[in-house]
């Protein structure tokens, strides 16, 4: 079964490596083969704006030199601006069987997958038919999900509709951002693969037909999304913090000055750091410890410290504790050190542009 692999971004990079690894065991004579890579075209990217290829574009490069390296033909990687007839030639001329889907990002045709006999499954993290669309681990850190999962299905004309093929349920903890639960999701999705392809090759699976009625949709998030609203809860404002993290990230305003957050936690006094004359270890600079969101404190207010859970700050429900910050253009820094090159920080209000 002769297989092409469609992803661009890092989370679809581990299963690709684990298609890679397949071949080079078999020396390409195996059951499954991974006959090409497919993925988006190179795009400028850093400071200095130079083109580069994707996370998939990359590890496929780095796969065809040790298919090289083995005696084998190098990894044919296609890079098209769209799915056209140039697309759609090169493809062929790789007699794929099946269609392999992770985070490509573009829309498959039915002419271009007329040209996989066997069609095409993609990879999902969710428990679909929860979370259709293309942010289903952001939105499920966003919903304060208690777990989320992998799923691998049919393709189908609708988004994520097709039939479920295998789903593996993953625990969430509550302190998960984006970046760590994709790598869970990569690491999940490069193990379930190999034995589903084995099962499609033996003919042993069947797929399951999601309940349409009970599927949730998430959408692209907007870079603007990334500002916090300090009128919203504690909890919330955390969700989103971890939810934004590594894009677009979360942040405010300290004066003019656009500060982002990178990592936070709601604080509760019963887990304060306390120290002998100190109260509940809070301590304002160069002071013994502000009263806890005193009377008429407005959300994004700089209430003070606790020295073992970072700058606190009102919200509108509760208070959150800032571990990891940073100024635009600068470098993200604990928040002892923060703190040390933040003048008139604590006591300001965090907020829109020109605020306290």
């Amino acid at each position: 079964m002769r297989v092409l692999y469609a992803g661009s971004p890092a989370i679809a990079v581990p299963a690709l490596e684990a298609l890679g690894d397949l071949t080079l065991e078999s020396e390409g004579r195996g059951v499954i083969v991974l006959a090409g890579a497919l993925t988006n075209p190179d795009s400028p990217r850093g400071r200095r704006g130079s083109s580069e290829p994707t996370g998939v574009g990359a590890a496929a490069e780095a796969l065809s030199r040790r298919f090289v390296a083995r005696g084998l033909s190098p990894l044919q990687v296609i890079k098209p601006e769209s799915l056209k007839t140039g697309a759609r030639e090169l493809t062929a001329a790789l007699k794929p069987d099946l269609l392999v889907s992770f985070a490509y990002g573009r829309i498959f045709g039915p002419r271009f997958l007329a040209l996989f006999p066997l069609g095409g499954i993609n990879i999902h993290p969710s428990l679909l038919p929860r979370y259709r669309g293309p942010t289903p681990i952001p939105q499920a850190i966003l919903a304060g999900d208690r777990e989320t999962g992998v799923t691998i299905q049919r393709l189908a004309p609708e988004m994520d509709s097709g039939d479920i093929l295998v789903q593996e349920r993953v625990p969430l903890s509550g302190r998960e951002t984006t970046a760590t639960l994709s790598a869970l999701m990569a690491r999940k999705a490069a193990e379930l693969l190999p034995p589903l392809l084995r099962g499609l090759a033996a003919g042993s699976l069947e797929a399951l037909p999601q309940n349409h009625r009970e599927a949730s949709y998430c959408s692209l998030i907007a870079k603007e999304e990334g500002l916090i609203d300090w009128t919203k809860s504690a909890p919330e404002i955390d969700a989103k913090i971890r939810a934004y993290n590594p894009w677009p990230l979360s942040w405010t305003y300290h004066g003019k000055d656009r500060l982002y957050i990178l990592e936070a936690e709601p604080w509760t006094e019963s887990r304060a750091e306390t120290e002998p004359g100190e109260s509940a270890g809070l301590s304002p600079e160069g002071g013994n410890g502000p009263e806890l969101s005193p009377p008429g404190a407005l959300p994004g207010l700089v209430l003070g410290i606790d020295k073992g859970r970072g700058i606190l700050v009102q919200t509108g429900r509760g208070v959150l504790a800032l571990k990891i910050l940073q100024y635009q253009a600068r470098k993200a820094l604990e928040w002892r050190a923060f703190l040390n090159g933040a003048r008139n920080f604590i006591g300001a209000c965090l907020g829109s542009s020109g605020g306290g």
